[in-house]
């Protein structure tokens, strides 16, 4: 039987759920659902200072909503908890305490002055900053001596020199790294906790994770982990370093490019389905030319070697252009209710609506379903339906109602409308084409006059859908304003 495909997704709960690390989880998701295996929720909080209980429920709740689901890890439970780092630490201590009996690691008593002096001093000759090994070989008078100068160590691993460290990277392939560049770095900080390096490992071993699927900022921090593998004895899992998102500018993607938080393009009324298909598509392109699909789709066709090397460009416009076409999928009633929290910011609803006005609500906007790429441009796009007030959007509107059969069409119009037993999409369409083949007028000539009137633009939602939803006496109301206001009199 082959082993069972293990991921893990392990953020630190340090701030906002960031873009970056949605399109991580995503990557892991996909290749973890791709292969009926088993997706692992860690929480790396050893930065005390900076981890909060809010970061990380803002991280689960940003995946829940992007409907990843996990496994395993916080909240779920599993065979190999605790998820939480900082409810580990007896079983990093327990692991250390290995190290340091087997000699393949040391106390180091070095103040953070005396490492920062060595890093200054070595940069001045042009070297790379790393740890020369001062309390590699300390004697037991030099280890009393710190200790009754109250000095607490921190634990750092023996790196052996002259070493070619070679990460086996499913994506980048093959790196090599020199161990003489790293130099013994700490495994256990002075107050006890593990650092990022050590930790990670033991979780990974301990968790059975066969994947370990990141991004390539942490490529660099490899090399140090598969010395950690070494020194215990653990079996090292399989390595994928995803490629940086940059901006369009081609640098990496910072809160100046626009917003990195995943909160930020959820208020703006960005949907799952077109923010997963988004990520997506950051580094991985399925087989073929579909730019558009679903995350069933997506599992269907997901492999690591179509994931690129060369970084991805977050580009807003791709963004918004492949959100908007989720959102034209949308049912009528997901749509009402991606479309309520704006219009309620917007003052066009306070959501205590029923009846008659309800109806009338949910028919605007479903209006604007075609037009938006993002549930905060419904309230512009319903906006006429609030307020008849309006200005021409240029003159060459009003011109358009100067045009010697402009009064003539609008004047028949109304008469029309008037005439009908009820206002709907098909009567009004009927009322359109009387007015055409009785002036023996182009569709131009009706269309685009009854289209300024009505709204001060030349393009805009489909006129037989706007006039039942304005009524007739609105519509006449709006009518007679615009000629006024272009100087024309029917």
């Amino acid at each position: 039987m082959s082993q069972e495909i293990r991921v893990r997704f392990a953020p630190s709960p340090t701030g906002p759920f960031h873009i970056g690390g949605a399109r991580s989880a995503l990557f892991n998701w996909l290749l973890a659902r791709k292969l009926g295996g088993k997706m692992v929720l860690r929480i790396e909080d050893t930065d005390r200072k900076r981890s909060t209980p809010e970061s990380e429920e803002n991280i689960k709740n940003s995946l829940r909503w992007l409907g990843m689901d996990w496994d395993e890890g916080v909240d779920v439970g599993g065979p190999y908890g605790p998820y939480r780092q900082m409810e580990r630490l007896d079983i990093y201590k327990k692991y250390t305490d290995q190290l340091l009996a087997e000699g393949k690691a040391y106390y180091c008593y070095c103040t953070p002055e005396e490492l920062e002096e060595e890093r200054q001093s070595l940069l001045k000759e042009g070297k790379m900053p790393r740890y020369m090994g001062k309390c590699r070989e300390l004697t037991p008078e030099q280890i009393a001596k710190y200790e009754a100068e109250g000095r607490k160590p921190s634990v750092r691993l023996r790196v052996p020199p002259n070493e070619k460290i070679v990460v086996h990277d499913l994506i980048r392939g093959d790196v090599e790294f020199d161990s003489n560049g790293i130099g013994d770095f700490v495994i256990v900080k002075s107050d006890g906790i593990p650092t990022y390096n050590y930790a990670v490992v033991i979780d990974d071993s301990l968790m059975h994770v066969t994947h370990v699927i990141r991004a390539e900022e942490h490529l660099s921090n490899t090399p140090r982990q598969l010395l950690v593998y070494d020194a215990l004895g653990f079996e090292k899992p399989v390595f994928g370093h995803v490629s940086l998102i940059l901006g369009t500018d081609h640098t990496k993607m910072s809160k100046r490019h626009g917003a990195t938080s995943l909160d930020a393009y959820r208020q703006k009324g960005y949907i799952p389905a077109g923010l997963n298909n988004f990520l997506a598509l950051l580094g991985w392109a399925p087989p073929g030319e579909k730019e558009i699909f679903t995350m069933a789709e997506a599992i269907q066709e997901f492999s690591l070697d179509r994931v690129a090397k060369n970084p991805a460009v977050f580009d807003f416009k791709k963004l918004d252009w492949i959100n908007g076409q989720h959102i034209r999928k949308m049912s009528a009633e997901a749509f009402w209710e991606l479309a309520v929290p704006f219009m309620k910011e917007a003052g066009y609803m306070t959501g205590d609506e029923d009846g008659a006005k309800l109806e009338w609500l949910k028919k605007v906007v479903a209006t604007a379903q075609t037009q938006i790429d993002y549930g905060a441009q419904i309230p512009e796009k319903v906006s006429m339906y609030f307020s008849d007030d309006f200005e021409f959007e240029n003159e060459e509107a009003a011109a358009v109602l100067k045009e010697e059969t402009a009064p003539m069409v609008m004047k028949a119009l109304l008469e029309e409308l008037k005439a009908l037993p009820e206002l709907n999409r098909d009567t009004v369409k009927a009322a359109f084409k009387k007015v055409q083949k009785a002036n023996k007028l182009k569709g131009q000539q009706v269309y685009m006059p009854i289209r300024v009137t009505l709204t001060g633009n030349q393009h805009g939602p489909e006129l037989a859908e706007m006039i039942p939803l304005f009524g007739l006496e609105r519509t006449e109301k709006r009518i007679l304003k615009s000629l006024e206001k272009a100087g024309v009199s029917l």
